[in-house]
């Protein structure tokens, strides 16, 4: 089983790294990031299917063709935990060393879309504390890795315990 985990989280993480450097790499270029978190999430959850790939192999190859919930579900978490592992690891890699200045960029076309749409004064103010709050906090590494777990991690355990609950199987009773 940890065989298996290892070698489906670690597809899982390179392919989700690569999709993350590629795709931040083209909005950071461009500074178009409409649409970019739809997308992204597409991508996770498109990924994050392999997790239902691994439990199944496991059941039908190496368990006989069956496997509980809870061994399912310990497994789609391994797999998860390594996929966004290493894609927590890729993003810090690339952000403090190939785009160090990406939330001064992201932050400035966040601020121009919110003056654009008319909002008051006040408001603006507010959203410009809120963004300058969260780029001091940003700074904090275990804050930094924080936030980008939980951009990756609450999306594989959703598709963890599903794929756990469609996946258990008891052992059929030879009749």
């Amino acid at each position: 089983m940890k065989k298996n985990i290892l070698v489906y989280g670690l597809i899982m993480g390179v392919v989700l790294s690569t999709f993350t450097v590629v795709s931040i790499n083209y909005c950071y270029q461009t500074g178009n990031f409409d649409g970019s978190a739809v997308v992204g999430y597409a991508a996770m959850i498109a990924v994050f299917s392999f997790v239902f790939v691994g439990i199944r192999n496991y059941r039908d190859k190496f368990n006989e063709g069956v496997i509980s919930f809870g061994e399912a579900f310990k497994m789609g978490l391994g797999i998860v935990f390594i996929a966004s592992t290493l894609y927590v690891a890729t993003w810090l890699i690339y952000y403090h060393n190939f785009i160090p200045d990406f939330m001064d960029k992201y932050s400035e076309i966040a601020l121009t879309k919110a003056k654009a749409s008319g909002v008051s004064q006040a408001q603006l103010d507010i959203q410009i504390a809120d963004i300058q709050s969260f780029k001091e906090m940003y700074k904090n590494p275990l804050v930094a890795i924080g936030f980008t777990y939980l951009e990756v991690f609450p999306v594989g355990l959703i598709i963890a315990l599903m794929s756990a609950l469609i996946l258990k199987r008891k052992s059929q009773v030879a009749v």
